[in-house]
């Protein structure tokens, strides 16, 4: 089976309830599904931390309410612009994913009936089985920051954040500080 639409977990107000208890069968959430993000940090990060780039360009989420980003949008964006970013200028930039992948998303069993939310079990067992994480991200919270040497590479890496935008489930800005 196939994943939701983002649609499906994109947009939250508030954390759902989760039940954490020692006693394994009490507990809502009995494993964590793996993580599917490679690497967090990449490029230079020893420049970067001595101040050697001095463009630094963000990613930030642009709605006014809470939003969930699957891992799996974090990956596919985290490769495309990893790409772009090796190819352009090979070691000579930081890229780092600031959104972590810590909530875990649930699923109910579906029936194909007639109306049926879920399979008929009242509210037995209606919390949903583990299928997937994803990063909590606030408003005007960072998702990704790269930090490039000049001017001219920071006016690339604003190109190469444009096509990156439509594979995340939420409106974005790009915001360039020079440090």
């Amino acid at each position: 089976m196939g994943l939701r639409r983002a649609a499906a977990y994109s947009k939250r107000k508030a954390r759902p309830f989760t039940r954490i208890s020692s006693v394994q069968n009490k507990a809502y959430i009995k494993t964590v599904p793996p993580q599917k993000i490679v690497k967090f940090i990449m490029g230079d990060s020893k420049a970067y931390d001595s101040g050697k780039f001095k463009f630094v360009l963000k990613l930030i989420s642009g709605e006014n309410v809470m939003v969930q980003i699957r891992d799996n949008a974090l990956e596919s964006a985290r490769q495309a612009l990893n790409k772009n970013l090796e190819t352009s200028f090979p070691g000579m930039h930081y890229f780092a994913i600031k959104a972590f992948p810590h909530h875990i998303l649930r699923e109910n069993k579906q029936l194909a009936g007639a109306g049926a939310d879920r399979m008929q079990k009242g509210m037995q067992l209606s919390f949903g089985a583990n299928v997937g994480r994803a990063a909590m991200v606030e408003p005007g919270k960072d998702i990704f920051v790269v930090a490039v040497e000049n001017e001219k590479n920071a006016r690339l890496v604003k190109q190469f954040f444009l096509p990156i935008r439509a594979k995340l489930p939420c409106k974005t800005r790009i915001v360039w500080e020079r440090r």
